[in-house]
């Protein structure tokens, strides 16, 4: 039975290695890393900047009408061909008659609305003087004669409301005039605020790129400070994790060495309680004896006297009072030792893994102390190289030198504009009330003149206010002929200017064709921006003002990639090659340790065989059980009562009392001792039966944890030390992800770049043009309506004037 208990014991212990085995390989094939958090990498911090002013809406309310008119006028595409061939002529490109002819066919549009112009200009003042000299010679209605018939009046209503038409007509364009005079001055008061503001966020764009590079550096520097902590407390970190990896495995099995030693604690407080317990037992026992011996010697003594009647008989009773006091107490002196010893040698061995679990920090430590001194040498290289990310901050500072240079000279020229503007205000408006007057004088002719009518009346006998209503109306045509073809001048030069600036400027900025165009080579003359900022790649307008328009990185937009390497700037990888090999090389070296030795696992194989012969002692307190004194007293109690001699009946009773006494105390005193000794003696047996399966366990545990360490160890300590050197290699792969997603997607955002162009497009074409295209608009809408408001004007006034001859209707 011993044999095969052995071998089934053995066949555990295989098992389980195999198990622990297994659970090791598949932590070591299925286990990923799981490394503490680095540091958090912060977002840039993008600058403030100011917000655009909203458009008033009192700008721009004609353009539709003005773009529209415009696109009839020109609806050729934008001549970029000709512009170029125009700019590079031979130096004189004026004299190149090809290259104006093209010019002239491009601008035919123009042509056509100047040659209108001037025909307007030319005629208008010489139909007025015509007119005028044939009215001094009583020609052309200059008679103040007027010849009544049936339908004079029905004439005199059509005109009457032709002539409110045109003058509501020409006050509604110069209501417009006056508008768009008021929002051209806007404009041009809001020009140099918007300029600066566009100017001030480039300014801070400028600014800040230098410092969210520097920040990215500065992440950096925080990447290796936490890489140089971990390495600084690898003992702690890569000791920590060993342990685990150990304890994983083998707390099992210290804590059932705690456990066994723990019951070999008790069972030594069982054997100590139980050498308590028999010791008790055999002082009562001893002094029962005496007292039993003493109180036997008195009644033979009694039973002796002379005097004792029928005392023979009762004499033979008392030779039957016998008490055995001996009690055979098992040796534990050999089993106390043994459990003694083995508790002793279970609870040094506990300390001694648990020192040796303890000390793997501090080994570990001395172990890497090389490994950590060229490991930071390396992060110094890693700085210095990412260190290296040039700023340019002083490409930067060139762009921000000539945009403060800029920006003086706006503010330099501010003043003269805002007096040019005010003569510009001025004069416009001296324009817009020369309208207003002929419009006042319409009115007032068009209200005097209906108000002092009589139209029965003759017309040698009108009253003075239809007199003055006839003669405001001629005030009114008068003034038209005076001015008009003045004010045509002002349309078409102004037709001119703001025609071409927005068919040449305005219409291709808007669909992108200008800044295309703009990308010419050799069209602009000077260094461009790829040279100033020491680019490989020639940059255009165009393009940059896209990037910048979807709000891209400078480092996308000025292709920053071509000139600087930045993934070998950031790339740490090169260091790892090397890092690992040093690491490899570096060896942790674990001292071995035996949990249980061979002499320790035979004494507990010993302990667990031994046992405690308990039947003598059982024998012995069944005697006691049956020990009754009670019935020789009784025996003496009736023998006092045939006593004459009063002397002895007093023994008797004495003697009877003195074995109840006795009696009583083996039943309430020795009696629970013993059953206290037989409960102690129950335990011990139990706790002894107990050990035998316990040491087995432990055994089979130990071993088993025995060969898990002699076997993987050294794997163990390779898994975690290479685990560690990952978790500290991937802080620098994540900062290098951050690090090349930050600076190629957030750094430098140049929105303001193409916010400024947008405000200089709003500034010259979404103010100024469209204000003064409405303007001239206006202005030559007003005098084109002249021509009718002279007619109806001169017609009419002589429905109101008073005649000199009178015609009578027949």
């Amino acid at each position: 039975m011993e044999s095969c208990w052995r071998r089934a014991g053995a066949f555990r212990s295989v098992m389980g290695l195999l198990v622990v085995e297994l659970l090791l390989v598949f932590q070591l094939v299925h286990s990923q890393p799981t490394c503490p958090a680095g540091p958090a990498q912060e977002n840039l911090t993008q600058p403030q900047y100011e917000t655009a002013t909203e458009k008033d809406p009192s700008v721009g309310f004609m353009a539709p009408f003005a773009q529209s008119f415009l696109k009839t006028v020109q609806p050729n595409p934008f001549p970029k061909d000709l512009i170029q061939q125009f700019l590079q002529g031979t130096g004189n490109g004026i004299s190149d008659q090809e290259v104006i002819k093209k010019i002239l066919v491009y601008e035919v549009g123009f042509l056509v609305c100047i040659a209108i112009g001037i025909l307007y200009i030319v005629l208008m003042p010489i139909i007025g003087f015509i007119l005028a000299c044939c009215r001094c010679c009583g020609n052309c209605g200059g008679k103040m004669y007027q010849k009544q018939t049936s339908s004079i009046h029905c004439i005199r209503r059509t005109l009457y409301v032709f002539a409110w038409a045109t003058t509501l007509i020409i006050l509604a364009g110069n209501i417009c005039m006056f508008k768009s005079n008021a929002a051209l001055k806007v404009s041009v008061e809001q020009s140099p605020v918007e300029l600066n503001r566009a100017i001030g966020n480039i300014h801070k764009l400028l600014t800040s790129v230098p410092q969210q590079m520097d920040s990215v550096v500065h992440e950096s520097y925080k990447t290796i400070q936490e890489v140089t902590k971990n390495l600084d407390d690898i003992g702690t970190q890569l000791g920590s994790e060993i342990q685990q990896r150990f304890r994983g495995t083998l707390d099992s099995t210290l804590n059932s060495v705690k456990r066994l030693g723990q019951e070999c604690s008790d069972i030594g407080d069982q054997l100590n309680q139980l050498n308590s317990s028999l010791t008790q037992v055999k002082s009562t026992m001893d002094r029962l004896q005496a007292n039993i011996t003493k109180v036997k010697n008195q009644i033979n003594q009694t039973l002796s006297n002379p005097s004792c009647t029928n005392c023979s008989a009762a004499a033979s009773e008392v030779k039957k009072l016998k008490w055995d006091s001996s009690v055979t107490i098992p040796n534990l002196n050999e089993l106390f030792s043994a459990v003694d010893e083995a508790k002793n040698n279970l609870q040094n061995k506990t300390k001694e893994a648990e020192a040796y679990f303890d000390r793997i920090p501090d080994e570990v430590t001395n172990d890497t102390q090389d490994f950590v001194k060229k490991g930071k040498a390396l992060l110094q290289n890693v700085k210095e190289q990412i260190s290296q990310i040039p700023n340019f901050e002083s490409e930067l500072r060139q762009i921000s030198v000539t945009l403060n240079q800029t920006q003086t000279e706006i503010n330099t020229y501010l003043p003269t504009v805002e007096y040019a503007e005010n003569i510009r205000w001025s004069v416009c408006t001296a324009l817009c009330c020369t309208v207003l007057l002929v419009v006042v004088c319409n009115l007032l002719g068009l209200t005097f003149g209906p108000l002092g009518l009589s139209p029965k009346a003759d017309p040698t006998e009108r009253s003075c206010t239809a007199n003055c209503g006839g003669i405001f109306l001629m005030m009114g045509a008068g003034f038209s002929f005076l001015f008009s073809w003045i004010l045509m001048i002002v349309v078409v030069l102004l037709f001119l200017l703001g025609g071409n600036v927005y068919t040449l400027v305005c219409r291709p900025w808007n669909n992108g064709q200008l800044l295309k165009f703009i990308d010419t080579p050799g069209l602009i003359p000077g260094k461009g921006l790829g040279q100033i900022l020491k680019l490989n790649h020639s940059l255009g307008v165009s393009e940059i003002y896209r990037d910048c328009n979807q709000n891209r990185s400078l480092w996308t937009t000025f292709h920053l990639y071509e000139t600087v390497d930045l993934g070998d700037l950031l790339n740490v990888s090169k260091y790892t090659t090397e890092v690992r090999q040093r690491f490899d090389n570096t060896h942790i070296n674990m001292t071995s340790i035996n949990l249980l030795t061979p002499e320790i696992k035979s004494q507990l194989r010993s302990l667990s065989k031994k046992t405690v012969n308990t039947t003598t002692l059982t024998e012995q307190m069944n005697g006691v059980y049956s020990v009754n004194l009670s019935s020789i007293a009784n025996g003496l109690d009736k023998l006092a009562d045939i006593q004459a001699n009063g002397n002895i009946e007093t023994e008797l009773r004495n003697e009877a009392n003195q074995l109840r006494q006795i009696q009583t105390d083996i039943e309430k005193v020795l009696i629970p001792q013993m059953k206290n000794l037989n409960s102690s003696l129950t335990s011990l047996q139990s706790s002894l039966n107990s050990v035998n399966g316990t040491v087995e366990e432990v055994l089979r545990k130990v071993g088993a944890a025995q060969d898990f360490l002699n076997t993987n160890a050294s794997q163990i300590i390779k898994t975690e030390s290479r685990k560690f050197l990952d978790c500290q290699l991937n802080l620098f792969v994540l900062y290098e992800d951050w690090a090349n997603n930050t600076i190629t997607q957030q750094l430098g955002r140049c929105g303001p770049v193409a916010g400024a162009v947008d405000s200089a497009e709003a500034i010259v074409c979404a103010y100024m043009v469209e204000s003064l295209n409405a303007f001239w608009l206006s202005l030559g809408w007003c005098m084109i309506f002249f021509i009718p408001s002279i007619i109806f004007s001169i017609k009419l006034a002589k429905h109101y004037r008073k005649m000199k001859d009178s015609d009578v209707y027949k």
